[in-house]
């Protein structure tokens, strides 16, 4: 794999295709992953879809201090580059990983709500997937004694699949829940889902690390009118507060795949991600 950054984009290639293409500069509300391809080159996320705008392919976001950074409506919260790393290969993980301070910037006189330190990271260690890693850790800005994070249900890390993808069946957890009913506002190590992208079948897992705040995370899914997936802190039922000099850290990973593959192989992969990343 190489890599190349410019004052708008990170692009990460795996020979000539396009593995991850990451937006940082030049948005108006947030940075986000806006391209990320299965090992063959399939392409899964979509970017502002006429019927939702503010859906980036992956992304992060939620509430706070009433403050809403993931719709963008009328008076949206701005996640704001401070400073962003050279992508570079690590030599343990076989990673190109890029690293990202965020401010978390209110509506109202440019006020900093929350700071975030961001990594990301692209792996070529397990052979066969496509695995990205997120990092976020979250402090508060000098002056300020608490933030508090809410959302709705489907705050987090969420993700837009392309059209092609919508209305499937093929969500699965690692509890054995099926389809949406087994799988929306449940709590579980990771939630997959199969579809065919362009006529080209596909497996998408998001994977909760073991060490983050409320593991295992809460799942937002949902297929109709289109399909969705995000990994929550279940913030809608149960605010958390950052307070003085704490951090919350967090750490999810995303595998692709070619093809449908089942929970023995989704199964297989969660637990190589987290030898990688104890």
């Amino acid at each position: 794999m190489k890599a190349s950054k410019d004052d708008k984009v990170i692009v990460i290639r795996r020979g000539d295709q396009v593995a991850l293409k990451y937006l940082h500069g030049g948005v108006p509300y947030k940075p986000y992953v806006s391209e990320f391809a299965t090992p063959s080159g399939v392409n899964v996320l979509r970017d502002a879809p006429a019927d939702h705008l503010h859906h980036h392919g992956l992304m992060f976001a939620i509430t706070i201090d009433g403050v809403n950074f993931w719709e963008e409506a009328k008076t949206p919260g701005t996640e704001k580059t401070r400073d962003i790393s050279e992508p570079q290969l690590d030599g343990k993980t076989k990673a190109i990983a890029f690293r990202e301070t965020l401010d978390w910037i209110g509506p109202e006189g440019g006020k900093v709500l929350a700071v975030e330190e961001r990594m990301i990271a692209l792996d070529g260690a397990i052979e066969n997937v496509s695995l990205l890693t997120w990092w976020s850790t979250f402090s508060l800005p000098a002056g300020k004694d608490s933030a508090k994070l809410t959302g709705t249900h489907y705050h987090g890390l969420g993700m837009r699949f392309l059209e092609s993808m919508d209305k499937g069946e093929g969500f699965l957890n690692a509890e054995g829940g099926k389809g949406v009913e087994g799988t929306n506002d449940k709590r579980s190590l990771w939630c997959a889902y199969s579809a065919s992208a362009e006529g080209k079948p596909v497996t998408v897992s998001c994977f909760d690390h073991p060490k983050n705040h409320r593991h295992p995370a809460t799942w937002f899914t949902m297929n109709t009118p289109f399909s969705y997936i995000s990994a929550t802190l279940n913030l809608s039922k149960e605010p958390f507060e950052l307070k003085g000099k704490d951090k919350l850290p967090l750490r999810y990973g995303v595998a692709l795949w070619d093809g449908e593959v089942g929970a023995k192989e989704i199964g297989k992969v969660y637990e190589q991600w987290i030898k990688l990343y104890p």
